[in-house]
């Protein structure tokens, strides 16, 4: 089985490639800054940053973006934007990057983070508290069906792209995903029916889900069985593996070991449906004096591959 992590483009360095490898991980995952895609064609850099991240042993399998305001409010320019993503589809699959992840909100919302276990950091929301002061939060307005609407026109005019070029787009949920509008902005990707919908209306199989478990339990679902029926889909591209504690409107992001999920019990499920791979943690608390989180990721990613060892061996 493998082990995804990620980490900034302007991180990718020999030193910390042979961290991730040393701490076991397989597959790497690039996040570039947005703007980055604009401009001359990137091929040859990618093919470049491919070798670099196959000399340390491990495999360049996904790139992760956001999507820009235009495409989800459907503002002027949207086609110029359209024609972008198109664009760096291509060069992906030139360059042999197979998956690219993205999401389709306005923003994601946190408030001030709690103080976790040995004085971590937990990346934290709570719903009502934000609402105590909604300024601080400013959020793209647009209505549902408005926002179903440029998903379709933005999923009609990529998936071609994609599917020409042998790359898969794994949509990440809604972050926290509460299916309403929030400040303005509608969530249309917040539920287990939302994604069943999302598909229906682009029956690509390059069009499928970042299974961020985070999300899903936020969602209020039972992880476990939520796996085996997105699972029975097979539209699975990559999970995260990660935990949480709360309630959708009220909840952190603790350490993998601690939260509400049974975390082998969402394993066996990920087997048992036929998933093969690949894991990552995604979030993990900040530990004092730990800036570029390799403590935390350590200890996530030598879980994530006992919670492996222990059931798919």
């Amino acid at each position: 089985m493998i082990i995804q992590d990620q980490m900034p483009l302007s991180q990718v360095s020999d030193e910390t490639l042979s961290f991730f490898r040393a701490i076991g991980v397989d597959y790497l995952t690039v996040h570039p800054p947005l703007d980055f895609w604009e401009g001359e064609d990137r091929t040859g850099f990618w093919k470049e940053t491919r070798k670099r991240v196959e000399s340390h042993g491990l495999k360049l399998h996904n790139i992760a973006t956001k999507c820009w305001n235009e495409i989800i409010l459907g503002l002027p320019g949207r086609d110029a934007r359209i024609e972008t993503w198109c664009t760096a589809l291509r060069t992906l699959g030139r360059a042999g990057i197979p998956t690219l992840g993205y999401d389709f909100m306005t923003r994601s919302f946190r408030t001030p983070s709690a103080t976790g276990r040995g004085g971590a950091a937990y990346s934290t929301f709570v719903y009502d508290e934000m609402m105590k002061d909604p300024a601080r939060y400013p959020n793209g307005a647009v209505s549902e069906p408005q926002l179903w609407e440029n998903l379709k026109y933005f999923l009609d005019r990529t998936l071609p792209a994609a599917e020409e070029a042998g790359v898969t787009m794994a949509l990440h949920p809604d972050d926290p995903p509460i299916p309403e509008t929030i400040l303005g902005g509608a969530r249309i990707v917040s539920s287990l029916s939302q994604y069943q919908k999302i598909f229906a209306l682009a029956p690509s199989r390059c069009n499928a889900m970042l299974f961020c478990q985070g999300c899903v339990a936020e969602m209020g679902e039972d992880v476990p069985n939520a796996i085996r029926q997105m699972g029975a889909l097979g539209r699975i591209a990559y999970v995260h593996f990660r935990n949480i504690r709360g309630t959708p409107r009220s909840f952190q992001e603790v350490f993998v070991d601690e939260g509400d999920v049974d975390m082998f019990r969402a394993m066996r499920a990920y087997k048992e449906s036929g998933f093969n791979g690949p894991f990552m943690m995604d979030h993990t608390p900040g530990i004092p004096n730990d800036p570029q989180l390799r403590a935390g990721r350590a200890f996530a990613v030598g879980y994530l591959r006992a919670m492996i060892q222990a059931v798919y061996r």
